[in-house]
């Protein structure tokens, strides 16, 4: 049988479909992430963090309204890969110097990801006249590059410090 063919609006749905499963498992690690941070700024950039998520997920709900198609995730290996390992680095380095290093390394993880599936999402959706959707993606993608900022500024400035 043959399959149906697929254009880059389907490949923009299914990236979509992805980043939204990511960004509503973010929503729950995140919590985690700050409840174990030691240092008061990155629980608070965490905490912060949170509430853009929330922006993010209204965001792609909007984005999938205005393709016309149902807002829904699809499992996405990749974010749980790097979850599970910030589970772990909470694990093994709990009540260690090393903790809040570890736990910012897993979120500009999370961070990178992201931005490289909003970037790609942005520039689809501009190649399919898609301006309305471009422009909430992109949206998204500037507070994920900025809180990346903001985590890159946190660890040079004092979480790495205080742990070596």
């Amino acid at each position: 049988m043959a399959k149906e063919p697929k254009d880059l609006s389907d490949l923009l749905y299914e990236t979509m479909k992805d980043i939204y499963f990511a960004e509503k498992q973010i929503l729950v690690a995140l919590p985690k992430m700050a409840a174990a941070a030691q240092s008061s700024d990155l629980k608070a950039a965490f905490e912060k963090h949170l509430g853009e998520t929330q922006g993010h997920v209204t965001r792609l709900e909007q984005a999938f309204e205005l393709i016309g198609k149902p807002a829904k995730g699809k499992t996405c290996a990749a974010i749980g890969g790097i979850i599970e390992e910030g589970k772990e680095v909470m694990e093994e380095f709990a009540d260690t110097a090393a903790l809040d290093p570890g736990l910012l390394a897993g979120a500009q993880a999370v961070e990178h990801y992201e931005i490289s599936r909003y970037g790609t999402m942005v520039a689809w959706a501009k190649s399919l006249g898609l301006d309305e959707v471009a422009n909430l993606l992109a949206q998204t993608l500037e507070e994920e590059e900025t809180t990346d900022q903001l985590l890159s500024e946190l660890a040079e400035e004092s979480i790495n410090a205080k742990a070596a």
